[in-house]
């Protein structure tokens, strides 16, 4: 894997880090209850860990207090404890963690990868040089704010970044972040921090050494490999699985209508999330309690079967 900040300065990464312990994490934000989709990172992610003796840390990523839904974060706990997705040690929430987002900004600013921007979603669209639906921010500000502007956020320079990094089941993963994606938000206009900053410092200060989500996630693994890169920060191992999509080819989400886990019947779902990831159960494990069929999935895990594809439509 390797990152080049600059045109002028190019840095080869050292192998991501390596310790004793596999600590794994699943991290979901509390916009609503998990569904299939959800179930299927967390369970890759469990799974993963486990099958080499690791830990599994929940943290919950409620960073944005306007879209955390009320009742959101227990139903999602009690959701895992139906599944029988056990985690280790106490559970994190992002929104104690502000002093930390705060230092890390503060670094990068004193790296001089940071500067005030005051352009509208509007303006960025109109001026964007992404394809149609996806516009990337072509730095508009990056020299200074025009007169009479106000700075609504603050961006991460990306001049000349070329990302990339090996996936463990998707395999090689690269991208010029400043064409493809832009320089990214690091602090919104209302002060909040952005995803990829705070998953960045938590992940860190947390000893992940390996994340397993969805593939939807690659382009917000490139940012945060940048800014791993940035900050001196080691770089876990990745696995980004297939998403579960609709027949229309829309992620499974709150947005598109998924259902909610059934956590008085958890069975069903946790077979049928064994099949997508191609780990169907004996038939004797059909009805079995969910602990049982993890302890069978643990000692059966295997990378090797899971299909390296971005998406898959479940049959369920």
């Amino acid at each position: 894997m390797f990152i080049r900040v600059h045109p002028w300065f190019q840095v080869f990464s050292s192998n991501p880090m390596t310790q004793a312990l596999y600590r794994g994490r699943f991290a979901p934000s509390p916009t609503g209850p998990l569904h299939f989709g959800s179930l299927i990172s967390a369970l890759g992610s469990y799974l993963d860990a486990k099958a080499q003796g690791g830990e599994w840390w929940l943290r919950i990523d409620d960073l944005d207090p306007p879209r955390v839904a009320q009742g959101a974060t227990d139903a999602i706990l009690r959701a895992l404890e139906a599944y029988g997705l056990a985690w280790d040690g106490a559970v994190q929430y992002q929104r104690h963690r502000s002093e930390a987002y705060a230092a890390a900004l503060a670094e990068l600013q004193r790296l001089g990868m940071v500067y005030a921007c005051a352009c509208s979603r509007r303006e960025i669209a109109d001026s964007s040089i992404g394809r149609p639906g996806a516009p990337v921010y072509p730095g508009t500000c990056r020299a200074g704010l025009a007169p009479g502007k106000a700075a609504c956020a603050l961006r991460v320079d990306t001049r000349g970044a070329h990302v990339g990094f090996e996936d463990r089941l998707q395999g090689t993963v690269r991208q010029d972040l400043e064409r493809e994606a832009g320089d990214f938000i690091v602090q919104r206009a209302d002060g909040l921090f952005a995803y990829q900053l705070a998953a960045v410092v938590d992940d860190s200060e947390l000893g992940v050494t390996d994340i397993v989500r969805g593939a939807d996630l690659l382009d917000s693994t490139l940012r945060q490999v940048f800014l791993q890169r940035l900050l001196k920060l080691p770089m876990p191992r990745y696995l980004h699985l297939p998403v579960a999509v609709n027949a229309l080819g829309e992620k499974l989400s709150k947005q598109t209508l998924a259902p909610p886990l059934d956590i008085a019947h958890p069975q069903p779902a946790l077979v049928q999330a064994l099949s997508f990831l191609n780990h169907p159960p004996p038939q004797a494990l059909q009805g079995a309690k969910p602990q049982e069929i993890l302890a069978w999935a643990v000692q059966s895990w295997s990378i090797a079967r899971i299909p390296a594809v971005r998406s898959i439509e479940p049959q369920i």
